[in-house]
């Protein structure tokens, strides 16, 4: 797999995010930022629009939780506040290796409300961590995976900003799940963890088993093209 961006001597080996460091022989050890994303999700069917309700334990938050929503997700999307780290999910079974590296995961001509993606990744004491890996996947606007190929599937890395920018269509729905995107973030010479981004208003959102209101973007409407943002912070290793 060659490497995701020019001049980084970072490669990509596509297992679940993980970079090999080329200057490994060279260099004893390696710090950087790595993202705790610790909890337990996963995803839902995949092409074959199969219930997933059987595969997942039920949420156990209640209505009164749920309507902390707008709270609950400020020190992710709203900014960084230090030593709040980003809640974690897994992969689910449809996370495919190898994906292609590019910010434009929706191939062309792909129908569906257009959607653009922003933030950043940060560290707990909230600095940017350059070169950080954001591998997305997730359903079509139909409500399903490509198991086969690559649509909706691709990575990339952030600038020295910490920034990262994706563009897609709004993910389907399918039995037993809300809308939902997936993302493995990995910092440089860290262990890549994983974690789902969720859309605010869906009616689907309450009877999903793994839904988390703090992993909920901020997405603004105002235009044809909608734009949501999200903050990922995690601590230094």
């Amino acid at each position: 797999m060659p490497s995701v961006a020019r001049g980084v001597p970072w490669a990509y080996d596509g297992r679940m995010g993980a970079l090999r460091d080329a200057a490994a022989s060279r260099r004893p050890a390696r710090l950087g930022a790595v993202l705790v994303l610790a909890g337990l999700a996963g995803c839902g069917a995949g092409a074959s629009n199969g219930t997933v309700a059987n595969r997942y334990p039920s949420r156990t938050t209640t209505a009164a939780a749920a309507t902390t929503t707008t709270a609950a997700a400020a020190p992710s999307t709203g900014g960084c506040v230090a030593g709040h780290l980003t809640t974690g999910q897994t992969a689910g079974p449809y996370f495919k290796p190898g994906s292609p590296a590019r910010q434009d995961i929706a191939p062309a001509g792909a129908r569906g409300q257009q959607l653009v993606v922003t933030g950043r990744v940060l560290d707990p004491r909230c600095r940017p961590a350059a070169g950080a890996v954001l591998d997305f996947w997730q359903a079509s606007a139909q409500g399903t995976y490509d198991n086969s190929g690559y649509r909706f599937r691709g990575h990339q890395l952030t600038d020295a900003r910490g920034r990262f920018m994706l563009r897609t269509v709004l993910p389907g729905l399918y039995p037993g799940r809300t809308r939902h995107i997936h993302v493995t973030v990995r910092a440089r010479g860290g262990t890549p963890l994983t974690t789902q981004l969720y859309f605010p208003g869906e009616s689907h959102n309450d009877g999903d088993g793994i839904f988390a209101p703090d992993l909920l973007l901020t997405v603004d409407k105002r235009t044809r093209l909608w734009r949501g943002r999200f903050s990922f912070v995690g601590p230094v290793t």
